[in-house]
């Protein structure tokens, strides 16, 4: 990843923060997005023109890192809720890939990565609403890497569980809430951040680069042990 131009879409905390800290140590040129953090580029992906400073020519790695937890009984989300959901976790998406094609283009071997979550696969209460989404996702994922393959653009997502990021804290509040989420894995932990980061590294090296198209599942056994 030396000297490669990597760009993180919500890159200053929890998921997003610790692929920012590996890819450094790997030497990669950061350029780095955020909606309130200080020393980087704002940039708030809900609004309806998104516009990316001082973007690289060339991008050769892209990673969106945005998202939501928002559990709820299917009969109270709301409209208002669902389209919250979408404008952060799919629409801006979209968005920032639309912005950064052309330059993802001249890399010739450029990286995105997406995430969504074990919910998809997995049938969990509660997640019809991030699941709903995060599912579009993972359609926009493999037919964005059909299409991209002949610019030499690998499009992949990680699936986290749980995951000990400020954005779950909610779910991890008290000991016996954690207590509760580590016995629901298969290898008796929730995530951590450095845990995706591997992952999603792994996904923007050379040693990937006959990887797309593909949802992988870094989630303590979640999604396919009982």
């Amino acid at each position: 990843m030396k000297g490669k131009n990597i760009v993180i879409i919500g890159g200053t905390s929890g998921i997003g923060k610790a692929v920012a800290d590996l890819a450094k140590e790997k030497e990669a040129n950061l350029f780095l997005y955020s909606k309130s953090a200080e020393g980087v580029h704002q940039l708030d992906v809900t609004e309806a023109d998104v516009k990316l400073e001082e973007l690289p020519e060339q991008i050769d790695g892209l990673v969106y890192c945005p998202g939501s937890i928002n559990l709820k009984p299917f009969h109270r989300i709301s409209m208002e809720d669902f389209q919250s959901e979408m404008n952060i976790n799919f629409f801006g998406a979209v968005k920032i890939l639309q912005a950064c094609l052309k330059n993802l283009k001249k890399s010739g071997n450029a990286s995105v990565v997406l995430y969504s979550t074990v919910a998809v696969q997995t049938g969990m209460g509660f997640h019809a609403g991030i699941a709903s989404v995060k599912g579009a996702l993972e359609g926009l994922v493999r037919s964005l890497a059909a299409e991209w393959a002949p610019s030499k653009i690998r499009v992949n997502a990680i699936a986290p569980s749980l995951t000990d990021t400020p954005l779950a804290q909610q779910l991890v509040s008290t000991d016996e809430k954690r207590l509760a989420s580590d016995k629901r894995h298969p290898l008796g932990r929730i995530g951590k951040p450095e845990d995706v980061a591997e992952a999603t590294c792994f996904l923007l090296e050379e040693k990937s680069s006959w990887v797309t198209g593909q949802i992988l599942h870094v989630d303590g056994g979640m999604s396919s042990l009982k």
